[in-house]
């Protein structure tokens, strides 16, 4: 047995009226409805206010001439302003909640062609929602070459599942993005690609300040390159990407580069100067090591953020600046409010959106595209095309993800080495003897490398954010230094050895593993959770 069909339409008013005699000589749209020879109409619920019983009696007999099959049905809408959003969603919401759907035995039709706009965008919105268990159809007049036509009409439906290119062409789009802030590199880390999705979504929805974290090297100024650049695709700034490392900020001179002065603000000021903010005003500026900045720099900064104004040196008139913000920083900017050196109120500002970004001995699975990567952008500088032999490209990518390899400068390093060995490389081919220079190059660099705050980054990752920072300088020095030998030792009892060369000579019996066991015990640490490892 067929199922029938079901029109739920709202009284056109003016449309359906046909004022006068030759009211058939005019397209009625209700009316028309049911004229369609390849449409056929069982039932018309039709909804009107009450002021407009008349109407829809004059409608409904009108439908019995032209459409005896038709049954129409009338309802009120009580609805005094047709154009109030909350009355119509209210009187429409009503209608379909007390409405007895039967799926199973009639096919339902939403007309969206009569009634306000704004009754029209509720009657789409609730057949969206599924309230009304529907699809859509739009009516059309008939053109000048049919005067006395019915005009035609059009099903939509908005199952979205039916609409596989449409779907499929927005995961296209994000996948285009999400590999757009890699910078084209399909990375394996699962939690890495897990970071730049939350990424992607924050930069496309939100002009708020991001905070990202992350050891020397490990990308931050590139990422936040390639967000600026994703926002502008989208037409979300037009502004440029002003990159600014805070490191290098000293004295007057911080103040000046950032804020900017007017002529004579201090001795050698001959002429205006304009400060970075002021260039990044509609883009986005992004500040890399901001744990650097002077008091008064982020003093300054912060207003700049929650006012979007800020005084020049030596001016008395404000600038107006709109930027979005992305700072960066290696340090634990925790410890630096707990010990005075980074205001509360800036980093509780900046801090809304914080991302953590791995270093590269965090990310072993993305060694070898990132090698792909890396000679192909050498190879396109130099004009030529560069390939590792079968056992070249061996022997680097064990020693690139083996825990001896430090990567002291993460990604800065790689892609130094990728270069180095690139340029020595006979014919344009990377040969074992290239790769093993480079790794005793790579093994001297490391062990001369100065102490970095990667240690400490280290501590963060093993006891988290808040645990971290309730350490002690000295008690974090002394954990990080501890982590790096857990890192590097084969077990438990080799870590010990190593950590108590000396003292373990002093003592009656030796029990190395006990003693860093009993150490780590202090912060709640076992082996297997600094290290991923069984002891």
């Amino acid at each position: 047995m067929s199922r029938k069909t079901v029109v739920i339409s709202l009284l056109g008013p003016t449309l359906d009226a046909g004022k006068g005699p030759a009211r058939w000589e005019r397209w009625r749209p209700t009316v028309a409805l049911c004229q369609h020879e390849d449409l056929l109409v069982h039932r018309l619920e039709l909804l009107f206010q009450p002021r407009f019983t008349a109407l829809a009696d004059t409608v409904t007999s009108d439908i019995r001439q032209v459409s005896p099959e038709t049954a129409v049905r009338s309802s009120h809408l009580e609805m005094e302003n047709p154009w109030d959003l909350e009355v119509v969603y209210a009187a429409l919401h009503d209608f379909a909640r007390g409405y007895n759907f039967q799926p199973e035995k009639e096919d339902y039709l939403i007309h969206i062609t009569t009634g306000t706009h704004i009754a029209q965008i509720c009657m789409f919105l609730l057949t969206e929602a599924r309230y009304f268990p529907a699809r859509l159809i739009q009516t059309s007049p008939p053109t000048k070459e049919q005067p006395n036509g019915v005009g035609t009409y059009s099903i939509i439906d908005l199952d979205l599942s039916k609409y596989d290119r449409l779907a499929s062409r927005f995961r296209q789009e994000q996948k285009e993005g999400l590999s757009f802030l890699k910078g084209g590199i399909e990375t394996r880390n699962a939690a890495f690609n897990r970071l730049i999705e939350r990424i992607e979504r924050v930069a496309i929805s939100s002009p708020a300040p991001i905070l990202l974290m992350g050891p020397t090297g490990a990308g931050k100024s590139h990422l936040a390159r390639r967000i600026h650049d994703l926002k502008k695709a989208r037409r979300q700034v037009k502004g440029e990407f002003v990159d600014v490392n805070c490191a290098t900020l000293r004295g007057d001179g911080a103040m000046s580069t950032l804020f900017g002065h007017v002529r004579g603000a201090f001795t050698g000021a001959v002429g205006d100067r304009p400060g970075l903010l002021k260039k990044a005003h509609g883009g986005v500026l992004f500040l890399d090591e901001i744990g650097e900045l002077g008091a008064d720099e982020q003093a300054m900064l912060l207003r700049a953020i929650e006012e979007k104004v800020f005084l020049p040196m030596g001016s008395d008139r404000e600038t107006h600046v709109e930027f979005q913000l992305i700072a960066g920083t290696n340090r634990d900017l925790q410890t630096a409010v707990s010990e005075g050196r980074f205001r509360e109120d800036l980093l509780s500002r900046i801090n809304l959106w914080t991302f953590q970004l791995p270093g590269l001995r965090e990310r072993p699975e993305d060694v070898e595209p990132n090698l792909e990567f890396e000679l192909a952008e050498v190879g396109r500088r130099m004009g030529t095309h560069i390939t590792f032999s079968r056992e070249a490209r061996e022997k680097f990518l064990k020693f690139a993800t083996s825990k001896s390899a430090a990567w002291a400068g993460n990604f800065r390093d790689f892609s130094s080495a990728v270069t180095r060995m690139a340029t020595l490389a006979p014919g344009g081919r990377i040969n074992v003897d290239v790769v093993e220079e480079e790794m005793d190059r790579l093994k001297q660099l490391w062990r001369r490398a100065p102490a970095t705050n990667d240690g400490a980054d280290e501590v963060t990752r093993v006891l988290g954010p808040g645990r971290a920072a309730q350490l002690d300088r000295f008690d974090r020095a002394q954990l990080a230094e501890v982590l790096s030998v857990c890192a590097e030792a084969r077990n438990l009892s080799e870590a010990g050895r190593v950590l108590f060369a000396h003292s373990r000579g002093l003592k009656k019996s030796t029990n190395d593993a006990d003693r860093l066991r009993k150490y780590l015990a202090r912060f709640d640490l076992d082996w297997r959770e600094v290290t991923g490892r069984g002891a």
